[in-house]
């Protein structure tokens, strides 16, 4: 149904802008997916979230790592009673977790710097992580939406270093280690997920 609805709007939009091409049509399809195929779950989110009295922090948490989630991608679960629950878990789990594990602030920089180092590696190896149902096939747009993967992170982390508030602090960089977990390889095994460009690429290399 969510596909149906994507591809009706994208080819509404090519209709309307003809010099759209092809490349620009993929992105802004998988922008769609994204946007709608998120909404119904955010709202049951942050419903929870302010029925835990958490509802403000959440809503900052999923601001905080939906840059980086946008441009690195993830893997998706194949129900929505899935998604609902691992959405749930994943902004609602990242302020009960930045709450509970409040570090001294010499620990915090050197785990800092770990969370860093670990989240370049991930981008470099597997981000823009997209899936079957909405692979990025261009090789251009990969690469720009990698290069943004990098300056997300990057400016996220900063952010962590500079804001006063622990527990927002916290949000920021338990949020990019959690959210650049999502991209593994691991990740994406443990859900039974493929990534879309190695599986467009393996199908061309059999036909």
């Amino acid at each position: 149904m969510i596909d149906a609805i994507c591809n009706f709007l994208t080819k509404k939009i090519r209709k309307e802008m003809p010099e759209i091409d092809d490349e620009r049509a993929e992105v802004i399809n998988y922008g769609i997916q994204l946007i709608i195929g998120e909404i119904p779950k955010i709202f049951i989110m942050v419903s929870i979230a302010f029925l835990l009295g958490i509802g403000k922090l959440s809503i900052l948490s999923f601001f905080i790592i939906l840059p980086y989630r946008m441009f690195s991608g993830g893997f998706h679960l194949k129900t929505h009673i899935g998604c609902i629950i691992f959405t749930t878990l994943f902004y609602c789990g990242n302020v009960f977790f930045s709450k509970i594990f409040i570090l001294p602030q010499e620990i915090k920089i050197i785990v800092t710097l770990i969370i860093f180092i670990f989240g370049i590696i991930m981008i470099t190896l597997y981000a823009p992580a997209d899936t079957e149902n909405v692979p990025i096939i261009s090789k251009k747009e990969r690469k720009k939406q990698k290069v943004l993967s990098y300056i997300a992170f990057t400016i996220t982390i900063l952010i962590s270093l500079l804001v006063k508030d622990e527990i927002i602090s916290n949000m920021c960089v338990y949020g990019m280690l959690i959210q650049s977990i999502c991209i593994t390889r691991l990740a994406y095994k443990l859900t039974g997920n493929k990534y879309g460009y190695e599986e467009y690429n393996r199908n061309l290399d059999v036909a």
